[in-house]
Parts: structure tokens; sequence; C-alpha cells
């Protein structure tokens, strides 16, 4: 038998006499209370933040990589070699601006109101 999850907090807001009526529409629309379908929809706001964190971090490591390796290509096309200190240097610039890369390509995808 599944133990049902005890509730123990609530949040409250006040909104207006039409986003009230508008919260109904919109809850009986989905066949579920008030109550219930303002839940889901706060949860569901964090489980969103929780895969866009991951999209972050993993198209952060995608960048990272490619940098990498296009500065690896483009040495290795000239008939150069890398040296350690080289190498090491790539890989700390890599890592440096990743994330903010990362956010910067979703962003565009966040603001137009794309899933994850």
């Amino acid at each position: 038998m599944v133990k049902a999850i005890l509730r123990t907090k609530s949040i409250g807001t006040k909104v207006t006499e039409q986003e009230y009526a508008r919260l109904d529409e919109l809850a009986a629309a989905a066949g579920r209370s008030r109550a219930e379908w303002v839940r889901d929809i706060l949860v569901g706001q964090l489980e969103q933040r929780a895969v866009k964190a991951q999209e972050e971090t993993v198209l952060a490591e995608l960048l990272g990589l490619r940098a990498i390796l296009l500065n690896l290509l483009f040495k290795m096309a000239r008939g150069e070699r890398m040296t350690e200190e080289q190498m090491q240097s790539l890989i700390a610039a890599a890592d440096a601006g990743k994330i903010e890369r990362a956010r910067k390509l979703l962003a565009p995808a966040c603001a137009a109101g794309v899933q994850p």
C-alpha cells in the first residue's frame, strides 16, 4: 500500500475577481479543483527549473568540448603540436565561459515560452 503524501504547508496569494474566475475556468477545464490545479502548476515550475538546470549543464559541457576540439583541430590542421601548458590553458578557457554561453543560447527559447 502506498502511503499518501502529507501536505502540511500552504501558499496563499491575492488575485482580482477576473483572475479568480479565470483560474476556476482553467482548473475546471483540466478536470481538477482550483487548489489541485494551482498546486500542479507551482510544482511543475519547480520541475521545469530542475530540467532547465540540467539542460544548461549538458549544453555547457558540449560547448566546452566543442571549443577544445575545434582549437585542437585547427592547430593540427596547421601542423602544429600542442604543449601540456597550452592544453591546460585551452581547457581553462573553454571552462571559463561555457555556462554563460549555454544560458545565452537557451534564453531565446525560454523567452519564447518553449518548455524544456
